[in-house]
């Protein structure tokens, strides 16, 4: 029979590689979605929020239609939806030098210059 630090820290590495199957990442193109979508929701809201707000003469309603098109906007840009990762970089290749060390750079062999 195992003893519940086992247990324990047999569960914690099950979450940790839950956590870190999650993708974190967003492209450029994402990026601008996410911000659209987000702009677009908050000002929605606060047209309707404010029309609301007048003609019921209650300035409660319009914070609280904002402050729901806000809780909308992040629930639907802050995490890395699917549709934001559309367009992955693609990269260079990594070049392999052979001659990094063999080559000192231009900088290090100048005599640098004392200034009085």
């Amino acid at each position: 029979m195992r003893s519940v630090p086992e247990i324990e820290e047999e569960d914690g590495r099950k979450m940790l590689s839950f956590f870190k199957s999650i993708p974190t990442h967003m492209d450029y193109k994402g990026q601008k979605l996410a911000e659209q979508i987000f702009q677009g929701i908050i000002l929605t809201s606060a047209v309707i929020g404010f029309f609301y707000g007048l003609i019921i003469e209650q300035f409660g309603w319009t914070v609280y239609i904002v402050l729901a098109g806000f809780i909308v906007s992040c629930i639907m840009t802050l995490p890395p939806w699917p549709m934001f990762r559309r367009n992955p970089l693609s990269w260079q290749p990594v070049i392999q030098d052979t001659n990094a060390e063999s080559n000192p750079k231009p900088q290090e062999s100048q005599k640098k210059k004392k200034h009085k």
